[in-house]
């Protein structure tokens, strides 16, 4: 906890990101991989997040996006 209020008041900001990384195959994926397949890293302390192709964005909630996948997968099979 006090990590994270440490981060809060002087960690980084992550406004810089690196292109977006697919993982393909046998190739071992990162935390941040895992939920999308692909992820971004921050140029400036090199923290990784997951990216979500389809809305070109940052993946800041995870509960929210496995949320998404869900129900689009529900509409393709009906």
């Amino acid at each position: 906890m006090f990590v994270e209020l440490f981060d809060a008041i002087f960690g980084c900001r992550h406004s810089r990101y690196s292109f977006p990384v697919t993982v393909r195959g046998a190739a071992r994926r990162t935390k941040a991989a895992s939920l999308t397949g692909t992820y971004v890293a921050c140029l400036d302390c090199g923290r990784e997040f997951p990216y979500d192709w389809q809305e070109m964005k940052v993946v800041t909630s995870p509960e929210r996006h496995r949320a998404r996948v869900v129900s689009l997968a529900a509409k393709r099979a009906a």
